[in-house]
């Protein structure tokens, strides 16, 4: 195992820039991965989140590509050599921005493009030439569909948090945009799991692949430390996070949630009892997001709020702790919240909230890590339980919910087999937070736009109509 990154022969102008970002000592997965890439060879690569995946494939990436480094203004100069493509618009930005600071002294070009964003930016970026694109599917599909992008001439493919993207349900997307790429060419795929599927997935284009496992699959970080506490309700769970974050005097924390709604009326109640606290969902416009995003990692905000459009793709430098408000639906979504703190070797801190209603997500947990969480009991003061508390209705929303709807929200959430099979293949294993976890998609068909009631009806959510006249108090004459 290399102890530094000058061990690895990387070329001066990458070094220069490792060494600026403050890189000393390779993670086990760059000091495993690196020199394999470097040989040419295809990789399979699993690591814990936050264990420095991106650059272990992007500076080897960078270095091969050296050889047609080049200072010409001429886009034809600068072709598509290495695709990268990511499950999420946020993963897919953070990506780029390593790249492009592992790569700011080598001539060579990069380029990012996801949906939900004007396309002709993006256009214009293409036309000037990048060596290295990163990309979400759907997006680039979209690109090569209307010629502004060619692969033709690309030598690498690189399929990051392949797993999430399994589950998002872009396996025919993948299958599209493999069928245009040159048949020679090297392949790496990085995921945090390795499941059936996965290995599935890998035997079909990956040539003889050299497997890297840093650590056993679905494994928590061990430098994370966990805590769960048992409240007493609802109401105490809201007072406990304002309780955790001042007692253990934290000054940046992610705090996750299962609901959009959930997130935001979290966020007023911490900032109504003095905590400057924003949240960040699917509901909230792309420019509200990057700028909460900006002010949380410049220090501006502390508390983040978020549903688990964050549990991927952020990167926050020396994140201290994160606190799930929520126990996730999933149990692999456990995984990946916590390891946004704790990332490349730091400590970190993961606390847990749970109530009664939450022992099956606790044991979903500890099944999927293979030990036992112990739960400690949290109180909170009676004074602060009554602080910032919002209207009966919005509060109770959880507990009033009927079995079947949160059924079918926990099935959306998960973006899993289960919410696939009631799903149109169109829009199968999609969650209910599009902005980050959909790629780009054209206008819906209209079996696409059946899908969603298709789904409510096989779940028993759909209500009879009535007449517009009895809503209003009309009806008929007698």
């Amino acid at each position: 195992m290399s102890n530094t990154f000058d061990s690895f022969g990387l070329a001066e102008p990458i070094l220069r820039a490792v060494t600026e970002l403050g890189y000393r000592e390779p993670t086990p997965i760059q000091a495993q991965a690196i020199p394999v890439v470097l040989q040419g060879r295809d990789v399979m690569g699993a690591a814990q989140t936050g264990t420095g995946k991106t650059a272990g494939f992007a500076l080897p990436i960078l270095q091969r590509l050296m050889q047609h480094a080049n200072t010409s203004a001429s886009p034809a100069r600068h072709p598509v050599r290495a695709l990268i493509l990511a499950p999420t618009r946020e993963l897919a930005d953070q990506i780029h921005e390593n790249v492009r600071q592992y790569a700011k002294y080598t001539g060579l070009r990069s380029a990012v493009v996801f949906g939900g964003v004007d396309i002709k930016p993006q256009i214009a970026a293409l036309r000037q030439g990048c060596e290295v694109l990163i990309a979400t599917p759907g997006r680039l599909l979209d690109h090569m569909g209307q010629k502004t992008v060619s692969l033709a001439q690309a030598e690498m493919l690189v399929l990051d948090e392949a797993d999430r993207m399994l589950d998002m349900g872009f396996l025919p997307d993948i299958q599209r945009i493999l069928h245009a790429l040159p048949e020679q060419r090297q392949n790496l795929m990085f995921s945090a799991t390795f499941s059936s599927d996965i290995r599935r997935l890998a035997s079909s284009f990956l040539n003889d692949p050299q497997v890297i496992e840093v650590a056993r699959r679905n494994a928590a970080a061990e430098n994370v430390e966990q805590r769960i506490y048992r409240v007493a309700d609802l109401e105490a769970k809201r007072a406990a996070v304002a309780q955790l974050v001042r007692e253990r005097q934290l000054s940046q924390v992610i705090v996750f949630t299962n609901t959009k709604i959930g997130a935001g009326r979290l966020a007023r109640q911490l900032e109504r009892d003095g905590l400057n606290a924003a949240a960040i969902h699917g509901n909230k416009s792309q420019q509200e997001r990057l700028a909460t995003l900006d002010s949380f990692k410049k220090g501006e905000i502390v508390v983040l709020v978020a549903t688990d459009v964050a549990a991927r793709g952020l990167d926050i430098a020396e994140l201290p702790a994160v606190i799930n408000y929520d126990l996730p639906y999933n149990a692999e979504d456990y995984v990946h919240r916590i390891g946004r703190t704790g990332r490349a070797g730091a400590s970190g801190l993961a606390l847990s909230l749970m109530t009664g209603e939450d022992e099956r997500h606790h044991a979903d947990i500890e099944k999927l890590l293979g030990r036992k969480l112990d739960v400690e009991r949290l109180e909170v003061p009676a004074a602060a339980r009554g602080r910032g508390r919002e209207n009966d209705r919005d509060r109770d929303r959880d507990r009033r919910e009927p079995g079947a709807e949160r059924r079918a929200r926990s099935a959306r959430s998960s973006g899993h087999a289960r919410a696939r099979e009631t799903a149109h293949p169109a829009v199968a294993g999609y969650s209910n937070d599009p902005f980050f976890f959909e790629p780009y998609v054209p206008a819906a068909s209209s079996a696409e736009a059946e899908a969603p009631a298709m789904a409510a009806e096989r779940a028993g959510a759909r209500r009879p109509r009535r007449a517009v006249a009895a809503l209003l108090g009309g009806g008929k004459k007698r």
